[in-house]
């Protein structure tokens, strides 16, 4: 396949980015690849390059707490094909990734044939996903609906409340006042339906891997 397709590597592990780099180059002859190594280095990336032709995405990169990094760019970015790449191949996890949006799914396991083949597939406008159970589940879709709703900021209050950070800490770290940080939990809760940051933090574990 020979075409300028922009394509973003969002991955942590340089090692795996780089084989990453290696199997496109032999898909795709030309393509122009752009790399993050967190959620926030991501949606810099997307700042810059609104209309990507694809994202591989990690599911375990910092910031992404899990599945919930997929649903914000499922949210933010409902256009762009995003296809994830993981080293947790279990049918449950393939069966979330395709609820919650994605494109495609590749295991990190997969060797470089396989690779190859997968990426032919997704840009030729087919999705891919391993054999195994993929099946829709309420819950779920429920789940997602609900942290698609946060805004961005609100997403990272939420990440630090799971860190165990102090209200006066995310505060002092997103250089904003107390009482910024505590309108904000009042949304998130409010949002996820929850009454406080120790149910808040339990459902957005429920979206990790």
């Amino acid at each position: 396949m020979d075409d300028n397709y922009t394509i973003i590597i969002a991955d942590d592990h340089p090692l795996f980015r780089n084989a990453l780099f290696q199997s496109i180059h032999m898909a795709i002859s030309g393509a122009n690849l752009l790399e993050a190594d967190s959620l926030e280095g991501l949606f810099a990336v997307l700042n810059k390059e609104p209309d990507p032709d694809l994202l591989l995405l990690d599911l375990k990169m910092p910031g992404s707490n899990g599945m919930s990094g997929l649903i914000q760019l499922r949210s933010q970015y409902p256009d762009l094909p995003i296809v994830v790449v993981s080293a947790s191949e279990e049918a449950s996890i393939v069966s979330q990734v395709k609820s919650h949006g994605a494109f495609g799914f590749i295991p990190k396991s997969s060797d470089m044939k396989s690779l190859i083949t997968a990426l032919n597939q997704i840009l030729a406008g087919d999705s891919y996903f391993p054999e195994g159970s993929i099946k829709n589940s309420a819950a779920c879709d429920d789940l997602a609906t609900k942290i698609a709703a946060l805004t961005p900021q609100q997403y990272k209050v939420l990440g630090m409340l799971s860190d165990g950070l102090l209200n006066k800490q995310i505060a002092y770290d997103l250089e904003v006042s107390e009482a910024t940080i505590k309108a904000h939990m009042t949304a998130i809760f409010r949002k996820l339906g929850v009454k406080n940051r120790t149910q808040a933090v339990i459902l957005l574990q429920q979206t990790e891997s």
